[in-house]
């Protein structure tokens, strides 16, 4: 990290002032706010609406999986109706269930933990690194040799008695977790590897998309998302028996058939609607721009920050690409109260003139529901999660920045 001093707050907001321009109470700036402008989503909508394919069949579902396959490498991809039940389903797929263990970061929005407790497990959290903010290896590593027992082939928790089924590695704000080295821990113990990559789309660790180092991964389409389908979420697999039970089990489990209703197992009505994907394809069409205009702003939040003591931007991993969908902004006094106070008092400015900056998630393990699951040392997690503040990160930024005299 850069110098301890804590910096003066008036000089971190003038400074992101630069980057994003004037806002107000009335016109207030958000983190990352959804575009459809030059795309072709309102021909696509119309065409779900001229054709009377609204709903989860038609064609536009199955092109919105064709192109994430395309962009990701993906195998198979499979849309689902958000990101929470994405992980839901693909925890189920690797056999997740009822008083099961899942290894994961605190550091994360709370859908990570909760799609683990949707199936009656319990959460088991691992502290993160400081770089990708992602599962930490390291930490890891010594939780499963602190409490990982192996009684024939079962991994169990020998403090609680519980079977660790998973871990849940997440790639966050963008940028690729040290997922490599995770994937190792997890063939090495023997448990699968599900990524929470809905941060994610377009990040990458070395040549391979975030989400396809484990059996799956999934994406989220929120309308805070670089991609938005308004709501939806996808499965990234490149195992063609995963990928076929994750659509049966989507669709309700019935067996294709003209008019019988025939279903095998319990499933659920998952599935993503052809309007929702019809907006997907229309803004992946227009993923390279916002990926140039998003390494933009980053840019010029680097090139403001770069001589400000007290503060630094959360980089991109080596040998990484990341969508940066989140800029984040770490405060660096040694003591985390410290940056804390700094931070919460520039909140209060920035969100009394308009500019709707917001603080890293409450910790998992921090909350009510989560406080007695069970949790190795987190030092790094909560340490980390007192200093971090996001910015306004959306591609639009970079529109009139022509006119705009303080950068060349």
């Amino acid at each position: 990290m850069k110098a301890a001093a804590n910096p003066n707050v008036e000089s971190v907001l003038q400074g992101i002032q630069q980057v994003v321009g004037s806002c107000s109470k009335e016109h207030p700036i958000s983190l990352h706010e959804p575009d459809f402008g030059g795309t072709q989503a309102w021909a696509y909508v119309k065409d779900c609406l001229d054709s009377g394919w609204v709903s989860t069949a038609g064609s536009w579902v199955s092109r919105f999986e064709q192109e994430l396959c395309s962009i990701t490498g993906a195998r198979h991809a499979v849309v689902v109706s958000n990101g929470t039940i994405a992980l839901r389903l693909a925890l189920h797929l690797v056999g997740v269930g009822p008083g099961d263990e899942v290894l994961l970061p605190p550091l994360s929005f709370v859908a990570t933990a909760n799609a683990v407790a949707h199936l009656g497990a319990v959460p088991h959290f691992v502290d993160v690194e400081p770089n990708s903010l992602g599962l930490c290896p390291a930490a890891l590593a010594a939780r499963l040799e602190a409490i990982a027992d192996r009684r024939e082939d079962t991994l169990v928790n020998r403090e609680t008695g519980r079977r660790i089924a998973a871990a849940l590695p997440v790639h966050v704000f963008g940028h690729p977790a040290e997922v490599d080295q995770l994937r190792t821990l997890a063939d090495t113990w023997g448990f699968p590897l599900v990524e929470d990559a809905a941060e994610a789309l377009a990040s990458w660790r070395g040549a391979t998309h975030c989400g396809l180092f484990g059996s799956v991964g999934t994406l989220s389409f929120n309308g805070n998302k670089l991609i938005t389908t308004g709501g939806g979420g996808a499965l990234l697999t490149n195992d063609s028996a995963l990928a076929k039970r994750a659509r049966h089990l989507s669709t309700t489990a019935k067996h294709p058939h003209p008019w019988e209703f025939v279903h095998d197992a319990v499933g659920w009505n998952d599935r993503l609607p052809n309007l929702n994907a019809a907006l997907g394809v229309a803004q992946l069409e227009d993923l390279d721009r916002r990926l140039d205009a998003k390494l933009l702003v980053v840019q010029r939040y680097a090139e403001v920050f770069a001589e400000l003591d007290g503060v630094e931007l959360v980089g991109e991993p080596t040998d990484c690409r990341s969508n940066h969908w989140l800029v984040s902004l770490r405060f660096t006094a040694e003591d985390p109260l410290v940056a804390q106070a700094a931070r919460l008092q520039l909140l209060e400015r920035a969100h009394s003139i308009g500019l709707l900056l917001r603080p890293v998630w409450t910790p998992l393990h921090q909350l009510p529901m989560y406080m007695a699951c069970p949790a190795g040392s987190l030092g790094v997690a909560e340490n980390q999660a007192s200093r971090l503040l996001n910015l306004p990160s959306s591609p639009q930024l970079v529109e009139g920045w022509e006119e705009c005299s303080h950068f060349s």
